[in-house]
């Protein structure tokens, strides 16, 4: 069995891992060959360090030196292009997993909405709206009801008030026609008396004018 194999579980009949499971595994891969790595890089700095030691006294012990080096380098850049493949895939399998879970959000969010208007229609908002406009109605009448003077028994026939307004008129016009002042009482009399008049030669008049003459004077002293 090979080392992914053993890794993902071979090829047992199990359910397929989950996006977060898979990311897991390709982190601890990440991990085992960035040690990997450590390690190769290591074994190839001892492998110069030897070739150098032998490079003169044995040659033979020098070049195989370089030749371990040379795999180790080999391995190091094989394992390289490895994380590059991992690394992409890693990233690749967050970006869906976070995808995932905004379209699950979502999903979640629609179904909330829906089921908030479920019980709801459009016709019975706008039957609802027009109830509350009717009431609003009733209330403003209700307001300017409580707010006129006539409920409280003040009950005038506009009818008869404009009928005296025009008896009025009338009578104002028919005194202005015949020149007599808008006014109830009479004109007081003038304290002056009246000059009396020149001597005449007086003659015989009616017993009927004289008594009229003296009335008159008798009134004016």
């Amino acid at each position: 069995m090979s080392f992914f194999s053993k890794l993902f579980g071979g090829k047992k009949d199990s359910a397929p891992v989950s996006t977060a499971e898979a990311i897991q595994k390709l982190r601890e891969i990440e991990d085992m060959l960035l040690k990997k790595q450590d390690f190769l890089e290591s074994k190839i700095k001892l492998e110069i360090q030897v070739a150098k030691k032998n490079g003169t006294k044995n040659k033979r012990a020098a070049i195989q030196a370089l030749k371990r080096k040379n795999r180790f380098a080999k391995q190091l850049q094989q394992i390289d292009g490895t994380l590059s493949t991992i690394e992409m895939q890693r990233e690749a399998l967050e970006s869906a997993n976070t995808n995932t879970a905004v379209l699950t959000t979502m999903k979640s969010a629609a179904d909330a909405l829906k089921s908030v208007h479920k019980d709801m229609d459009v016709d019975q908002v706008h039957d609802m709206m027009d109830d509350i406009a009717e009431q609003q109605d009733v209330a403003r009448e209700i307001s300017d009801a409580i707010s006129n003077p006539v409920a409280f028994g003040q009950d005038i026939d506009e009818d008869e008030l404009e009928k005296e307004l025009e008896e009025l008129e009338q009578e104002q016009l028919d005194k202005e026609l015949l020149g007599i002042e808008p006014t109830d009482e009479l004109p007081n009399v003038p304290a002056t008396t009246i000059p009396a008049a020149p001597a005449r030669t007086r003659t015989k008049a009616k017993p009927e004018e004289d008594d009229d003459l003296k009335e008159l004077e008798a009134w004016a002293s």
